[in-house]
This record gives C-alpha cells, structure tokens and sequence, in this order.
C-alpha cells in the first residue's frame, strides 16, 4: 500500500518535471528569439505535436496534467490578491477595466468551447473509422 503511494508519488512529480521542463525550455527559447508568443503557448504546441508524432503518449504527462489543472484554481489567489494594490486604478477605470475582462473572458471560453468541440469531434471520427477497421479485419479474418 505505501509503495504503491509512492510510486504514484513520484510518477505525479516525474511527470511536473517533464511538462516544467517542456516550459522552461520554450520559454527560454520565445525569450532568445524575441517571439511575440509567450513561451507557455509554444510549449502547448510543442506538447501536442509530440502528442500527434507520437513521441510522448498521454500516460507519461497524464496525471500530471490533472493535477495542474484540479489545482488551477489556486494559481489565481497570487493575482486577485494583487488587485487590492491598484484600488486607485479601479476606481477611475474600473467600468472599462471590466469591460476589458469580460469580453476577454468571453473570447477566451468561446475560443476554448470551438476548440474542445473541434477536437471532440475528431476525437470522435477517428474512433469510428478504427472500429471500423477493426470490424473489417475480424471479417476478413473469419
């Protein structure tokens, strides 16, 4: 039992450590180029071509990843505890600063919903088209 809490331990912080390594090293790489895109976007780019190659496979970051994201919430305590500092700035351009987050909060789900919908759809197709294959195989078979 506490092996088995160990092993799955050190799986969750291995996997961190590959998908912390993915990002240091597109960040540094967007900051030697200059990229306009952030460094965390090549890295989910760089992540899912591996993922599409074949390179990496969805178990060796696959509870990492969850965890990052059953814990996302409290990567938002630091910056909504910094908003207290600018009660000077809110107060004068608080309607538009608002204004500013929900139409960007708004694109960005819309954006997520097209892209979960669009994948969810491949997702679906090519699971079809490999049933398919397999039923055509067994058949041949038989």
């Amino acid at each position: 039992m506490a092996t088995a809490r160990v092993t799955g331990l050190f799986r969750l912080v291995t996997q961190l450590l590959l998908i912390f390594a993915v990002w240091f090293a597109t960040d540094w790489f967007a900051r030697v180029i200059a990229s306009p895109i952030p460094g965390s976007v090549i890295g989910l780019g760089v992540v899912l071509a591996l993922l599409l190659c074949g390179v990496l496979h969805t178990d060796t970051i696959r509870r990492g990843a969850e965890w990052l994201l059953a814990e996302m919430l409290l990567f938002f305590i630091p910056p909504c505890i910094a908003v207290v500092q600018f009660g000077a700035l809110f107060k004068a351009e608080g309607l538009q600063l608002i204004a500013v987050i929900a139409l960007g909060t708004l694109i960005v789900m819309a954006g997520t919903a097209l892209v979960v919908d669009i994948v969810f759809r491949w997702e679906h197709r090519r699971r079809i088209r490999a049933k398919s294959r397999r039923r055509q195989l067994a058949g041949a078979l038989q």
